[in-house]
């Protein structure tokens, strides 16, 4: 049954995907799909993300990958910091062309940029030292992405962003639903600083598809029916395997 509804579920988002085609023409397509994102977050019933509002600048993000790949840019001359456990891209981009050390080996310096995944990549919940991270960021004038692409599939989590000492956040779709190759994703900045992504969003040169699709997918799904829909499945997995 689950294996059936799965099924429909894929269906119908290869039912979107078709339906928006045309939609590759409609210049206005990313902010209507930038806008109908945030209220979605603010929907959700299972989790209180609070403070999104202080970030007034929202571009259109191929997933969250094109964010982290501009927030390395902006902040190359700096030794970029995570968690053990986070998500391994980051270590993969960072192994060669940047200085890199993880958060648990070494204390928070001045000259540091840091990722951290809300919730958090390894366990589904907030990191306990996140707080404690960015309380010494603030002080150190730290800058520090805030990744939610597992926004959508969690519970119970309750964050503020408007702490000082994030300067990013970004969004996905890719974790919530089969559209990973779509790469429909949201970046949210607290100032226009004019780097290449809000340059690509204002020159409407952007993934046009994946924000018709993902429009579709935010006015047919609520923020907290993947994780309901789900969840139970998962539990069964995890008894399995214990």
């Amino acid at each position: 049954a689950e294996a059936i509804v799965s099924t429909a579920f894929v269906n119908r988002v290869k039912e979107m995907i078709c339906s928006s085609v045309d939609q590759i023409y409609d210049s206005t397509v990313q902010n209507k799909f930038l806008d109908r994102y945030r209220g979605w977050i603010a929907s959700s019933k299972q989790n209180n993300f609070v403070g999104l509002d202080m970030f007034k600048t929202a571009a259109f993000s191929n997933g969250t990958t094109e964010s982290f790949d501009k927030f390395y840019l902006s902040n190359c001359t700096r030794r970029f910091r995570c968690f053990r456990g986070e998500y391994m891209y980051h270590q993969a981009s960072w192994r060669n062309y940047f200085s890199w050390c993880f958060l648990d080996n070494e204390p928070l310096s001045n000259n540091d940029a840091v990722v951290i995944s809300m919730p958090f990549s390894d366990f589904g919940f907030e990191h306990p030292q996140t707080q404690n991270i960015l309380n010494q960021a603030h002080a150190l004038k730290v800058p520090v992405l805030i990744d939610c692409a597992f926004f959508g599939i969690c519970a119970g989590i309750n964050f503020d962003f408007s702490h000082p000492a994030i300067s990013t956040v970004t969004f996905s779709l890719s974790k919530s639903f089969p559209v990973a190759n779509l790469r429909i994703g949201m970046r949210l900045t607290r100032f226009d600083d004019d780097d290449s992504l809000l340059v690509m969003n204002k020159t409407n040169y952007t993934n046009r598809m994946g924000a018709a699709v993902g429009l579709q997918i935010l006015d047919e799904f609520g923020p907290d029916d993947s994780y309901m829909r789900w969840r139970s499945s998962q539990e069964k997995l995890d008894r399995k395997s214990t």
